[in-house]
């Protein structure tokens, strides 16, 4: 009596494990080509916003170019407004920020 009973609730586990494994898969190829047409629909508008990127980038480099030739080989010095840099408090690393690039930002002063 006993093992009929073992063997039908491993039967019946069995089934329902079968079922559960047939149905998660549907469900995950169903997620997996919704995902798929998705990155479809998109990857035309992440092209052209890439392209519009490297287009303005290129302008940009290109103007910054020619304000060297204007100048003698250096870009002309921008102007410092009191506004700019300030520091309350000193960074822990020293005066300038964590991604301060001297070629493109005005160093702040040690006061």
């Amino acid at each position: 009596m006993l093992s009929r009973v073992a063997a039908s609730s491993v039967r019946i586990a069995a089934r329902g494990y079968r079922s559960a494994t047939t149905v998660s898969t549907e469900a995950g190829a169903s997620d997996f080509k919704k995902l798929r047409d998705a990155t479809k629909a998109h990857a035309g508008g992440a092209i052209v916003g890439a392209l519009w990127v490297k287009q303005v980038e290129d302008e940009h480099h290109h103007h910054l170019q020619h304000l060297k030739e204007e100048n003698g080989g250096e870009l002309p010095e921008r102007p410092v407004y009191p506004y700019m840099n300030i520091r309350n408090k000193p960074f822990p690393w020293g005066t300038q920020s964590l991604f301060f690039n001297p070629e493109v930002n005005i160093a702040v002063e040690e006061q």
